[in-house]
């Protein structure tokens, strides 16, 4: 194979803006047919990107595309039922996040990309972070010391008018959930990523100032499994700046950066020490997944974010949503 020929299904504002520009941008990756069932906007992005093939039909598209590979950048309901059409068609696939609406149907598409041969996985971006793998290598390295504790924060503004193509994001039905989907389960790919899944949670989810049936503000203790305790706390309510934060807090030694996407240094501290490390910006944060699945499909190995480990995510998830129900710690059973 020359180079993986995608088939880009969805055509929202991430397709626009990151996901297009990222499968024209990397190395052996052309986008070869375009899909929505808005054929206006699926023609708009066409042209922008010198795609010849316009497919309002996603079966259409899996038939006719003549695809190595698919991008599925639909709203969450469509996530699963997409992917295992992708898989069974022959197809290699990539799916936004989150992976489907809940742990009992990521678990089904777990195991056909198990037993597919072809390359399955989600968009957790934030796992080829500069960030991230610096605090991946501290870990592996032993720098930390005995993990004793940290935090995680995600604020931003999110009010969709009822008429906006991203409305779905705030009906359950569709999304699975509200910002602990929507924002969280970037936040818990990377916790996952660095220390496994956690052993328990205790959650509490309002819908604070909207009539949503999803949550729009959290707040969520998080023991991972030596026992040490993380904070968690996600707010979709102020109209304040962006506050995107993590700090990984060891015996020894603790790291912390802000996002979004790069706004600023990591800073590791060992003692009293405090050093300013400099991570390479990126203006693509999708580039970098892109590239790795485009890798992964050429050189026959997995990528870096497999389905998998999406699924550990979901299960995480729906264990926070079933603490904030009942009221009580529970453990976080893959």
């Amino acid at each position: 194979m020359a180079g993986v020929k995608w088939l880009l299904v969805g055509t929202g504002e991430i397709a626009n803006n990151r996901i297009a520009p990222a499968l024209a941008e990397a190395a052996n990756s052309k986008i070869v047919a375009v899909c929505d069932v808005r054929l206006e906007p699926a023609r708009a992005l066409a042209k922008k990107f010198g795609v010849n093939q316009i497919y309002g039909d996603f079966e259409q598209a899996l038939a006719k595309s003549g695809a190595d590979a698919v991008y599925l950048a639909t709203p969450v309901a469509l996530h699963v039922p997409h992917s295992l059409r992708v898989l069974e068609s022959g197809k290699h696939m990539l799916v936004e996040k989150p992976l489907g609406l809940n742990a009992t149907e990521c678990h089904r598409l777990a195991r056909a990309a198990q037993g597919s041969n072809k390359l399955a996985g989600c968009a957790y971006y934030r796992r080829h972070s500069g960030y991230y793998k610096f605090a991946k290598a501290m870990v592996e390295n032993g720098e930390f010391g005995q993990i004793v504790g940290g935090y995680l924060n995600y604020f931003v503004y999110h009010k969709p008018d009822k008429s906006a193509l991203n409305y779905w994001t705030v009906v359950r039905e569709k999304a699975g959930g509200g910002l602990l989907c929507h924002l969280g389960s970037h936040i818990f790919d990377i916790l996952i990523g660095l220390f496994d899944l956690p052993l328990s949670v205790c959650a509490q989810c309002a819908t604070l100032t909207n009539d949503w049936n999803v949550e729009d503000c959290a707040a969520i203790i998080i023991k991972l499994r030596n026992g040490a305790l993380l904070t968690a706390n996600f707010n979709w309510n102020s109209m304040t700046p962006v506050r995107h934060e993590l700090e990984i807090l060891g015996a020894r030694a603790k790291v912390s950066w802000c996002w979004p996407h790069g706004s600023g240094p990591l800073l590791k501290t060992i003692g009293h020490e405090v050093q300013e490390i400099e991570i390479p910006k990126v203006n693509n944060i999708h580039l970098p997944l892109v590239q790795d699945f485009v890798d992964a499909v050429l050189n026959n190995r997995q990528p870096l974010c497999t389905v998998a480990e999406a699924f550990k995510t979901s299960v995480l998830t729906d264990a926070i949503y079933r603490s904030a129900a009942e009221g009580r710690e529970v453990k976080v059973i893959e």
